[in-house]
This record gives C-alpha cells, sequence and structure tokens, in this order.
C-alpha cells in the first residue's frame, strides 16, 4: 500500500505538467516552465529520498525504508525529463554545445554532474544488483550525498541572487545530512528510548 500510495504522489508533477501542456497552459516560456518544474520536482524528490532514513529512525516503521528505492527512481526520472529538456530545447542534441556549456556555465556542470552520479545508482537499485553488488553496492549507493549536493549547488548557481528557494533546498540538504552524523543519531535513538 505505501508503495502504491508514492507511486501516485510522484505521478502528480507529471500528469500536472502533461495537463498544462496539453491545455496551453506552460505560460509565455514553455521550455522554462517544463525546465523548472521537473528539475525542481527531481530535487524535492531527491531529498525526499535522503529524509527516509531519519524519518525512520524517528518513527521506527519500515515503511520509509520501502518507499525510498520508489522515491529516488522518480527523482531520477524528473531529473532526466529535466536534463532531456534541456538537451533538446536549448542545444538540439548538439554535442558540441553541451561540451561548450559543461565548460563555460559552472551550474550547467554541476547539474550533469548531479544527474550523472544519479545514472548508475537508478541502474543499480534492483534487487538483483544488491545482492550482486554485495557490500559495494552500500558503498556506491553513498553517491547519492555527493549528487544531491550538486544538484543543490546547481540550483543555487542558476538562480538570481535575490531568489531564497535554492537556499532553503541547500539547508534542507544540510539538515538531512548533519541527521547523519553519528553523534546526533544517537542522541536521537536515545530520546526515543526515553519516550
Amino acid at each position: 500500500m505505501p508503495r502504491a500510495t508514492t507511486f501516485c504522489l510522484a505521478a502528480i508533477p507529471l500528469i500536472q505538467l502533461a495537463w498544462w501542456a496539453i491545455g496551453g497552459n506552460l505560460g509565455i516560456n514553455p521550455v522554462e516552465t517544463i525546465q523548472h518544474h521537473t528539475g525542481q520536482w527531481g530535487l524535492r524528490l531527491l531529498l525526499l529520498t535522503l529524509a527516509m532514513t531519519p524519518l525512520r529512525n524517528v518513527l521506527g516503521k519500515p515503511w520509509p525504508i520501502q518507499i525510498r528505492r520508489q522515491l529516488g527512481l522518480w527523482s531520477f526520472t524528473y531529473l532526466s525529463l529535466h536534463f532531456a529538456s534541456y538537451l533538446v530545447f536549448d542545444l538540439a542534441f548538439d554535442p558540441v554545445a553541451l561540451a561548450d556549456d559543461l565548460v563555460k556555465r559552472s551550474f550547467i556542470t554541476a547539474g550533469f554532474l548531479a544527474w550523472l552520479l544519479l545514472l548508475p545508482l537508478a541502474a543499480t537499485s534492483t534487487r538483483g544488483w544488491q545482492r550482486r553488488l554485495g557490500r559495494r553496492w552500500k558503498r556506491l549507493h553513498q553517491l547519492v550525498y555527493v549528487a544531491s549536493t550538486a544538484g543543490c549547488v546547481h540550483f543555487v548557481w542558476k538562480s538570481k541572487v535575490e531568489e531564497t528557494e535554492p537556499f532553503v533546498y541547500l539547508a534542507v540538504l544540510l539538515l538531512l545530512l548533519s541527521l547523519r552524523h553519528p553523534v546526533l543519531r544517537r542522541r536521537t535513538a536515545g530520546r526515543l528510548k526515553i519516550g
């Protein structure tokens, strides 16, 4: 049941985007709307994926871990759509233009790095790959921390100085990473036992 609910909820932004496109409601800059919507939801779901382990620790329930993989795959889907829309609409599939952007525009470099790091994580997210890789699977999937940092940096560098939203995402990321620190983890567990 949690997986089915997660699937339906995570699909809503994609359905919303399709509905806007069908109705011609993508605004005066449709490409920007598509890119912002997919990038924003990709990053939100990535941070939500990172929140599942601390949430499991706090609640003492297994369901956050049961939906973590699905959240991660949905995040990768949205971020792939974000990257694809940039490739199609901005670059017209021109690899030379992509290479030029990667060298000259740091926010593109950070975003591409985030997507590139998530690619092997999505490809090896199944139980079969987990069994094949053994301990290496966990080490590989720790790249999600670097990818999420690169994603937040991409958003910050791309935005205007006065925009606060990218810094909210960065603050949430820093909080989620700090909750993985052994000292904070022990304190949280201790409080739960006392309560």
